[in-house]
């Protein structure tokens, strides 16, 4: 039976250790440093305040992964606490705003008195290297990502047409840049708008059989860059934008799905930046273009 219980509340470049006797008396409170000199240091200084110690975390994987395999190959015990259950927990504990080192206490406290967590056990050396290369991969991937929306947004900002694109609502730099990968602000390519709302996916076609008329769907060849260009910035263009909110509530009111509502926006829309770009002109309020069907 552990005699001291020590909960850690992992953050991505600091975690913080609050130590609990069995009486619930505070022993030591520390932010440490994600590193493993500082982590090997806390872990020395929590075993010398007692040997029976009980380890706590909050988070069983990523930025926990350094500590958590220290605790491991040092032999501790180790169990682990849903953030949702440390969260709910935190509302019996009154008088501490919400800190790092309320955390770490509630942590502690809560594997103190709970008999019913995971506990964690070290995995063999092929699954802990299998993990951190497959985080590691996570992680480049997610800076590529960075990356590419950065230069794609530069780059769209250097366009003819960026101050006309970025002027409808809905349409940021990455979904800008999107279009003009697809289209290169060309609409002579396509003739009509009808043809590009077409070719984005957003202009539905009838399929009527027999005695049933009226149904529609979608394109089955279509431009799927260009379907998330229109598909994506309706439901934003919503929030924002005064035009496109009406437009979508009286589609409602005629009886038509969100889903079917969002996608007559989409529609429109399509007409509206076929006018902006073929005139020129910047989005304005209440813009007179031809009508969707």
């Amino acid at each position: 039976m552990a005699q001291i219980w020590a909960g850690t509340g992992i953050g991505k470049t600091h975690h913080h250790c609050v130590v609990l006797t069995a009486q619930g008396e505070r022993l030591l409170s520390r932010r440490v440093l994600n590193d493993e000199p500082e982590l090997l240091a806390l872990l020395a200084d929590v075993l010398a305040l007692g040997q029976d110690v009980a380890w706590a975390v909050d988070v069983a994987d990523g930025m926990a992964a350094l500590w958590i395999n220290v605790l491991l190959n040092h032999g501790q015990h180790l169990v682990y606490i849903p953030g949702l259950a440390v969260n709910r927990a935190s509302a019996g504990y009154r008088g501490m705003g919400k800190t790092d080192a309320k955390d770490a206490t509630v942590i502690a406290d809560q594997a103190r008195m709970r008999r019913d967590l995971t506990v964690l056990l070290p995995d063999d050396e092929h699954a802990i290297e299998l993990r951190v290369l497959t985080s590691r991969r996570t992680g480049l991937n997610a800076d590529r990502t960075r990356r590419v929306n950065r230069l794609r947004g530069q780059l769209f900002r250097d366009h003819g047409l960026a101050d006309v694109i970025a002027s409808m609502p809905g349409i940021g730099p990455l979904l800008g840049a999107e279009f003009l990968a697809a289209t290169a602000g060309d609409m002579s390519r396509y003739g009509t708008a009808d043809r590009l709302a077409s070719l984005a996916g957003v202009s539905p076609l009838p399929r009527d059989s027999g005695n049933v008329s009226g149904n529609l769907h979608r394109p089955r060849r279509y431009h799927r860059g260009l379907q998330r260009v229109f598909y994506t910035s309706a439901p934003i263009s919503i929030r924002g934008c005064d035009d496109s909110r009406r437009f979508y509530e009286r589609k409602r009111s005629e009886g038509k799905r969100h889903t079917q509502a969002v996608l007559a926006l989409a529609r429109r829309r399509v007409n509206v930046l076929w006018a902006l770009i073929r005139d020129g002109q910047c989005y304005q309020s209440n813009l007179r273009v031809t009508s969707a069907a």
